[in-house]
């Protein structure tokens, strides 16, 4: 008989964003015409950029023609966005080779499948709350150990982040050998200074550990002690993988497109203690599991980095900002604690009185017609508070900051 693989059996049957849309769902069968605000799940709402709708149509055209048609794209990526991506770097003082550059669907699968050339004995950092990939991930592929209580597991290690450490991850106590850092966070919206990042990298460099270092939203932090990249810290190339996405910048959780850096200068090692490039594991495992990102979908990443792109996204951050801005301020003069600063399109904040976030989740849905997130999606250090984004268009989230105060 054919076997399953029981690490799946191990995760929640449904992700906790799809059991938020399945209650949504519920209430609106019930009350149909209900005009529910998403504050919610963290997708975008504005439409694409128009220079990035441009290269996609002129793409497409070249598609119907003989000459200009492209079929399998390379497993790595074109050279076209890929030099584009360097230069972007360069921009920061950061040089990065084309070899250590990877395009990908974004980088919820790229952190995903990170574990296929990790070794199953490694001991796991994990900051909590945070994105429940970084765990999930680890679950699924058979290297969190045996499960030590409720939702905890033997080789990975719980990074708590509490309005004591003002949802700042500490160093580990412990040896560990990779460590998930999520910079600005998902959910807190908090992030990790330049001064306190060299901390880390320097961990990892005496303790020959790595760090994914996921920056999805790295297009959102205006504070200039925040790094925008962890490689403009000195020795990261030798310890991190950086992860980044097009999806939260440029509006493309629908196209999919993103990118993984895989410096060659980082490596990982064999039971015998021999050194290994992990560029080059990844690049056999890229080359095995995946035709790549179309054509298409890579012309409009590339229409990103033109000017006008990075004016017209420079827009669209700025809108999602100044929502996140209007949300933490409406709860500020309401009387809730807002942990962190506007780095990110989230707001984080305490549920009032000794309510779950559950309980006030459905609070707002059916008493406010508001749409969140509660805390306990992302960790069980998540208990008590809620996240709200600010993706929604500007009419609902004024719409809904009223509904709020009344």
């Amino acid at each position: 008989m054919a076997l399953a693989n029981e690490n799946y059996l191990k995760v929640p049957g449904i992700y906790g964003f799809d059991e938020i849309e399945k209650k949504v769902n519920a209430y609106k069968l019930l009350h149909p015409k209900a005009d529910i605000i998403r504050l919610g799940v963290g997708d975008v709402t504005r439409p694409l950029p128009t220079e990035v709708i441009k290269a996609i149509h002129k793409a497409t055209d070249e598609m119907g023609h003989e000459n200009t048609f492209r079929g399998y794209s390379p497993p790595q990526g074109y050279d076209f966005l890929i030099s584009k991506i360097q230069k972007d770097y360069r921009s920061k003082g950061i040089t990065l080779s084309k070899g250590s550059i990877f395009i990908n669907d974004g980088a919820k699968s790229a952190i995903g499948n990170i574990g296929h050339v990790l070794g199953r004995d490694n001991i796991i950092a994990i900051a909590e709350p945070v994105y429940p990939v970084y765990e999930n991930a680890t679950i699924m592929s058979g290297r969190a150990g045996t499960q030590t209580g409720q939702n905890k597991w033997s080789n990975i290690v719980y990074l708590r982040c509490t309005p004591e450490n003002n949802f700042i991850p500490e160093l580990p106590r412990e040896k560990v050998d990779v460590i998930y850092l999520c910079n600005p966070n998902n959910p807190t919206g908090t992030a990790i200074n330049r001064k306190e990042l060299k901390k880390w990298v320097d961990y990892a460099i005496d303790h020959h550990s790595i760090i994914v270092y996921d920056g999805a939203y790295e297009a959102y932090i205006q504070d200039q002690e925040i790094p925008r990249s962890i490689y403009e810290i000195k020795g990261a190339k030798k310890v991190a993988i950086e992860v980044r996405t097009f999806s939260k910048t440029a509006e493309f959780t629908g196209l999919r497109c993103g990118y993984a850096v895989f410096p060659e200068e980082l490596n990982v090692y064999t039971k015998m203690g021999d050194a290994v490039p992990l560029v080059e594991l990844w690049s056999r495992r890229n080359s095995n599991y995946t035709n790549g990102i179309s054509y298409i979908v890579q012309r409009g990443a590339e229409a990103v980095y033109s000017e006008k792109g990075k004016q017209e996204v420079s827009e669209i951050i700025n809108y999602y900002l100044t929502n996140t801005a209007l949300v933490r301020s409406e709860l500020i003069s309401l009387g809730f604690k807002v942990i962190g600063k506007v780095n990110s399109p989230y707001v984080w904040f305490k549920v009032p009185g000794k309510i779950s976030s559950w309980e006030y989740f459905n609070e707002l849905l059916y008493q406010k017609n508001i749409l969140s997130t509660p805390g306990t999606l992302f960790g069980l250090e998540g208990e008590g508070f809620m996240r709200f984004t600010g993706f929604s268009s500007r009419e609902d989230t004024l719409k809904a900051l009223n509904r709020l105060k009344n």
